[in-house]
């Protein structure tokens, strides 16, 4: 495994922990969800303990990919799983990701798993269990009005499950005969190329040749805009996006292309 990858799952697995411990209210609603802070921490401690397992070489099934299918996986995970005590949520979050992280570390990046989002290799994995820890990190500082965990940084390294994914959670309905060419680019540095042709998308590396509409983000608003956590349109106002192009019309809709798991 990645050793900045390593690192940063556990200084991330950390943070959260910390604010859970912290004298936190498990019982506060989430803005915007329908978990409590109790239910994401709970959530955390069974998605890591999956992933660990899954870097362990264990067969583990949860849901087929699909959003309907993983949201039902949560909410059978959480009644099965009753603790909501602040210190053992916390401490489990924490047990978990480092578990992940000594499993990853004895196998090569590139070994394959399947996994709820469908099959990829181990550091795709690590990247994965990153991308998750920080959303769900993410609602619950907004949720105890605390600073949150995410960096430019620790986006940077979210990038290889970002771009595996969003082919995955093409929203078959709002994308249905969509063509167009993006060239999305991190501020800072990184960036992909994502193609829909007819509605199907396909992303590849590096800048496309042609591209109908270029988005370059601040990569915190990148990531919790594809994690369905900020809208696009204030976004562009607070110059957080710039987008140029043939179609640069064509950017406030990108996000809404997918469908966050």
């Amino acid at each position: 495994m990645d050793d900045m990858l390593e690192r940063e799952t556990g200084l991330v697995a950390e943070r959260i922990a910390g604010l859970v411990r912290a004298g936190a209210d498990m019982g506060v609603r989430i803005p915007g969800a329908e978990w409590t802070v109790g239910e994401a921490a709970a959530h955390l401690v069974l998605a890591n303990q999956l992933m660990a397992d899954l870097a362990k070489g264990q067969a583990r099934t949860y849901g087929d990919g699909t959003p309907g299918s993983l949201a039902a996986a949560n909410a059978a995970g959480l009644a099965g799983f009753t603790e909501r005590g602040a210190a053992a949520l916390a401490d489990g979050i924490v047990e978990h990701a480092t578990a992940f992280t000594a499993a990853a570390a004895s196998r090569p990046d590139g070994e394959p798993v399947v996994t709820p989002m469908g099959p990829m290799d181990l550091g795709t994995l690590g990247a994965y269990l990153l991308t998750h820890m920080l959303g769900h990190g993410y609602d619950i500082a907004v949720a105890l009005r605390r600073p949150h965990m995410l960096s430019a940084a620790n986006v940077a390294l979210t990038l290889p499950f970002v771009k595996l994914a969003m082919p995955r959670v093409v929203d078959a309905t709002s994308a249905a005969g969509h063509t167009a060419c993006y060239d999305l680019r991190l501020r800072g540095g990184g960036g992909f190329t994502v193609t829909f042709t007819g509605g199907t998308a396909v992303v590849e590396e590096g800048r496309p040749r042609r591209a109908d509409c270029t988005i370059v983000a601040e990569p915190v608003t990148f990531l919790l805009i594809a994690l369905g956590r900020r809208g696009p349109v204030s976004a562009l106002s607070r110059g957080k996006i710039l987008t140029w192009g043939r179609k640069p019309w064509l950017a406030p809709g990108f996000p809404g292309l997918f469908r966050a798991p």
